[in-house]
């Protein structure tokens, strides 16, 4: 393959990202479909020389990339919430209970189902908790379909224009705005949060497979990888996301007043900073970035600058994925997926089917928040949650993450099985997301025409 070829192939690739999400909207197929399949036909062509895409060999570039792609998409998701959360509030707690039901029975189940099961199948025990802490995040990049659109920042929920110098860009537009579909918002929210809390499930199993019993080095996980890591990484996501928004939008010195500016780009140093700071002191750079994002969004919430940073970020998000799907289908036919065998195709298979639908409907159902209530979701609502735990980039990430922090034997049956169960779930999803969301809509707004008896 020449050079040429591959700039005219990036082009096409590029032009089909930019009209893919207009195109597609009203069939039940998604963009990551199409660019996976994309990525693997172009796989079949040779490759240019010196071009690897064994990620074994590559995984530090792997593990670069797709933590960069989160990033930007975590902060994206927090830009994108429009339901407000304030910890003094018992409402705003239970307005976000299918998020917590979803982190703190869903996740862990799963990762549980996940690790026994590949242990029973002969797995080797650190493994096969690897495998159930890398699968069990919801992706907040290849889930958009099922995500919140973006933030709306005025009561009618129609975007203002962003930027300019007026004097009427500080002001705010209209009342408080909320989120409207609960299923999305779970969803959305449960994305922004469940990548950095799946953190400490990798760590345990690097520490199982390295430092050996749980007795040597649990004590040690449980107060400072599952609480205190925690803890610090919102701590810092909320700091700096609070001074940023001082300083963008009520600085006394109009210079630095960046929403009268427009300037989308503090999107962008907000995510870099807080990352880095987070990792810098302790932290889960994760969860700081999505609550940096939060926090941001909770400043002038009905100011149009919202929106203009959320568009830039959502489009650097949409390259990142371009480049992560056309490279992740190449390699699966250039043999990525060559040490799959029934194992790993079980485990694919339980985990898009059973595991993840039924321990997020056991979460939601367990003691449930009535429908007509914020967070509230009625039985069907609960079955599209519970189905829709888009597997993505996020387990790319742990797994390269992992391993290059301990050589596991199993690491490319593990590469095989977290590629095939990508795929699966970016096929199945992706073919339902359409139809089901809008059967969803469709319910609502009958719902809502009718009225209260």
């Amino acid at each position: 393959m020449s050079i040429n070829l591959i700039y005219l192939i990036a082009g096409l690739a590029m032009f089909l990202a930019a009209v893919l999400p207009a195109v597609l909207d009203r069939y039940a197929v998604s963009a990551a479909m199409v660019l996976l399949l994309l990525g693997m036909a172009i796989g079949l062509l040779p490759l240019p020389e010196g071009m690897r895409l064994d990620p074994v060999v590559i995984r530090p570039q792997v593990e670069r990339v797709t933590e960069f792609t989160i990033l930007v998409a975590l902060m994206g998701v927090g830009l994108a919430i429009d339901r407000s959360f304030d910890w003094r509030s018992r409402s705003a707690w239970a307005a976000w209970s299918p998020t917590w039901r979803l982190l703190a029975i869903a996740m862990p189940l799963t990762i549980a189902s996940v690790a026994l099961l590949g242990w029973g199948l002969g797995v080797a025990p650190a493994a096969a908790l690897l495998l159930g802490a890398a699968l069990a995040p919801t992706d907040p990049v290849l889930a958009s379909d099922v995500q919140v659109e973006g933030p709306r920042v005025d009561g009618s929920g129609h975007a203002g224009e962003a930027g300019g110098d007026g004097a009427d860009d500080g002001e705010a537009l209209g009342e408080p705005v909320d989120e409207q579909d609960d299923v999305r918002f779970a969803l959305t929210s449960e994305a922004g949060l469940n990548d950095g809390l799946a953190f400490p499930f990798v760590t345990a199993a690097v520490l199982l497979a390295s430092a050996g019993s749980f007795s040597s080095w649990g004590l040690h996980w449980l107060a400072w990888d599952l609480v205190g890591k925690v803890v610090v990484g919102v701590l810092v996501g909320v700091a700096v996301g609070w001074g940023l928004a001082k300083v963008a939008f009520r600085s006394p010195r109009r210079s630095l007043r960046l929403a009268e500016q427009g300037e989308p780009l503090l999107a962008l140093a907000a995510l870099v900073m807080t990352y880095g700071l987070s990792q810098l002191v302790g932290g889960y750079g994760f969860l700081s970035v999505f609550a940096c994002g939060m926090t941001l969004r909770a400043a002038e919430r009905n100011h149009r600058y919202h929106r203009s940073m959320h568009e830039v970020v959502q489009r650097l998000e949409r390259l990142l994925t371009l480049i992560i799907l056309l490279m992740l289908g190449m390699a699966m036919t250039k043999g990525v997926l060559g040490e799959l065998d029934w194992r790993g195709v079980v485990i694919a298979v339980s985990l898009v089917f059973v595991v993840r639908p039924l321990s997020g409907w056991a979460s939601l159902r367990l003691r449930a928040r009535p429908a007509d209530l914020p967070g509230g979701l009625g039985r069907r609502e609960t079955l599209a949650t519970a189905f829709f735990g888009v597997r993505g980039i996020g387990s790319l990430y742990y797994l390269a993450f992992a391993a290059g922090e301990h050589a596991f034997a199993d690491e490319r049956w593990l590469w095989s099985t977290v590629a095939f169960t990508i795929l699966l779930s970016v096929m199945v999803h992706g073919t339902l997301a359409t139809p089901v969301m809008r059967y969803l809509e469709r319910r609502r707004e009958r719902a809502g025409a009718a009225g209260p008896a």
